[in-house]
């Protein structure tokens, strides 16, 4: 995981979604680009188009990328992550600022195709709050994993590491994408919540093709009654002390959306610690 891409605006996470990364460039010594993350102005065709009384004239363009940028770039030099172009130690951080403009939803998860993960905010009701649309687009389009931050930033990053296993594909590929990140964990307990899985190899068969691989996995039982299963993943991965959880992203089928949308709904509205996950 060498490169991490984040898309930056003003909202009230957006320092959890900066610091959260940080913890994990600290692991693989990664360049970390920021984004100013806008409406798609390549499609909007009058001038003086508007939203919610705002008026998108180049003025106010280049005042959301200069806060963007600044937002950025001050959080880096706190940090003392160098620039990619001053960094003189390969086996640390450095960052990068490259794209002069704003990026729409859509955008972000296109220019995501060439980083090994893209990390965002954990949605929220409000104008203050990281966008679900965010999320949603970046995930759908960029075929890349996302590392999704709390409104409140971890201590600690990937030493516990849960996976909420489900059988279903989109899991199995976020546990495939986070191999670099499990076999640096010291522990990585694996479960799946009783009634919420499809069929195929159980969490039991999961361990056994991780420890192959050289990942501290064990399999856990999980006896919870919380009242749904999103719950219940969130309620298991506290109980062991996880500081990541590993989960598969929305899937296309109705069923499967029946089964597990509502789970994954949940984890993202309540989860207090950050989620790795891959369409």
């Amino acid at each position: 995981m060498k490169s991490i891409l984040i898309p930056v605006e003003t909202h009230a996470g957006m320092s959890a979604v900066l610091e959260t990364a940080r913890l994990l460039a600290q692991k693989f010594a990664s360049y970390i680009e920021g984004v100013a993350l806008g409406p798609d102005l390549t499609q909007i065709v009058a001038a003086d188009f508007s939203l919610d009384g705002i008026v998108f004239d180049y003025a106010v363009r280049r005042d959301l990328l200069d806060e963007a940028r600044k937002t950025f770039e001050s959080f880096m030099r706190d940090a003392a992550i160098p620039p990619r172009s001053e960094a003189a130690d390969a086996s640390a951080p450095s960052y990068g600022w490259v794209r002069d403009g704003l990026i729409s939803d859509t955008g972000v998860g296109e220019y995501g195709r060439v980083f090994d993960i893209i990390a965002v905010g954990r949605p929220g009701p409000g104008a203050e709050q990281p966008r679900k649309s965010t999320l949603e687009a970046v995930l759908t389009e960029s075929g890349r994993p996302l590392l999704i931050a709390p409104p409140r930033a971890p201590e600690r990053l990937g030493e516990v590491i849960a996976i909420a296993w489900n059988r279903n594909s989109e899991t199995a590929r976020t546990v495939a994408f986070a191999l670099p990140l499990l076999k640096l964990a010291r522990d990585v307990p694996v479960f799946t919540i009783p009634g919420y899985t499809l069929a195929g190899p159980d969490h039991v068969q999961l361990v056994e093709n991780l420890k192959r691989h050289g990942v501290p996995a064990r399999a856990i039982d999980v006896h919870e009654t919380a009242k749904t299963p999103g719950l219940a993943v969130l309620v298991t991965a506290r109980s062991v002390g996880a500081d990541l959880l590993i989960k598969g992203g929305y899937t296309q089928s109705r069923l499967r959306q029946f089964i597990f949308g509502r789970a994954t709904g949940q984890i993202l509205a309540e989860a207090n610690i950050p989620i790795f996950m891959a369409h």
